[in-house]
């Protein structure tokens, strides 16, 4: 029962952005429909391959075994006074039960990051704790990830019988807010909260996301659990190493009029260490975050833009109160 709630989609027909095919339709009805009736899928025939993802775990357990001092060089004003960036970089567990490592655009330099001179846009100097290869990893991996995010995105503008490339209206490289982290849970003592609604013990608290997108990668422990909209109930998240677990969020919510609604999940406490790697896909800051974009005839700009969105939402998460 676990396994059949949470859809397995093979996205192969998807990965050249060719969305005419038979199959490509069938596809997208199916990512349609889990991201209506679930709001979770998990993704094969994705084209990132085990070996990239298993050089990208390695480089964020790598960095975790690091002396705390270390970590913090890459740490936000509020955990090390020496740094200027607000909202990039790593947090210790003290904050919220678990260790993270937040990662943007690895193509924005320090000198776009000054010039532009925006809260979100941030760039962040790895070569205080990487080194290049590990650098490299990293790089290659946000490419793949951001690319493979897209594609899905494109997928759902193709269903209202749009022209995918206006995805570019949305997503824009180097004015992505889209992160990469690493979640570090260590061996919890205690756990994070206890659910109110069935006294279950958590390592991460019952939350929605905020972007469009997040597309995961969870090891073998799991712990991953969503919850069913309409019954209330809790399932597992099946670990599936050829695969990358996807979630709707609050932004593709709103550009959808609520027809993909953002989803409640969480993390079962484990006593046990476990690494996640979240890619959180969100719009250019200054995306104009109208409701029309699905299906309307023209855009209008009278929408919120991504950054005032975003900037909401993170309130209620407190390793962002910085």
């Amino acid at each position: 029962m676990t396994k059949k709630y949470i859809p397995t989609i093979n996205i192969s027909s998807l990965i050249k952005n060719n969305f005419e095919t038979q199959r490509a339709f069938k596809t997208i009805k199916e990512i349609e429909k889990a991201c209506i009736k679930v709001g979770f899928f998990q993704i094969t025939g994705h084209g990132i391959n085990l070996k990239m993802i298993k050089k990208t775990c390695g480089v964020g357990n790598k960095f975790f075994n690091l002396p705390d001092s270390n970590k913090r060089k890459l740490s936000p004003k509020k955990w090390n006074k020496k740094n200027k960036n607000l909202y990039r970089g790593y947090f210790p567990d003290d904050v919220n039960g678990k260790e993270g490592l937040d990662i943007g655009d690895l193509k924005v330099t320090k000198k776009y990051s000054s010039n532009l001179n925006n809260q979100y846009v941030e760039y962040l100097n790895l070569g205080k704790c990487l080194n290049k290869n590990s650098i490299k990893i990293l790089n290659k991996y946000f490419d793949n990830i951001y690319g493979l995010s897209e594609t899905l995105f494109k997928s759902l503008i193709k269903l209202n019988k749009k022209n995918p490339d206006i995805s570019s209206l949305a997503f824009s490289r180097l004015k992505t807010l889209s992160t990469l982290r690493f979640n570090y849970y260590p061996n919890q003592t205690e756990p994070v909260e206890i659910s109110k609604q069935d006294g279950v013990a958590l390592g991460c608290e019952t939350h929605v996301d905020s972007g469009i997108f997040t597309v995961l990668y969870q090891d073998r422990k799991g712990g991953l659990q969503v919850q069913n909209r309409k019954n209330k109930k809790w399932y597992d998240v099946p670990f599936n190493k050829k695969a990358l677990v996807v979630n709707t969020g609050r932004a593709l919510e709103f550009l959808s009029k609520g027809k993909f609604k953002a989803t409640n999940h969480r993390v079962l406490w484990n006593k046990s260490k476990r690494l996640s790697v979240p890619f959180f896909f969100e719009p250019s800051y200054d995306f104009n975050m109208n409701q029309s974009f699905f299906n309307g005839s023209k855009f209008k700009n009278n929408g919120q833009i991504y950054e005032k969105f975003l900037n909401k939402s993170l309130k209620k998460f407190i390793e962002y109160q910085r």
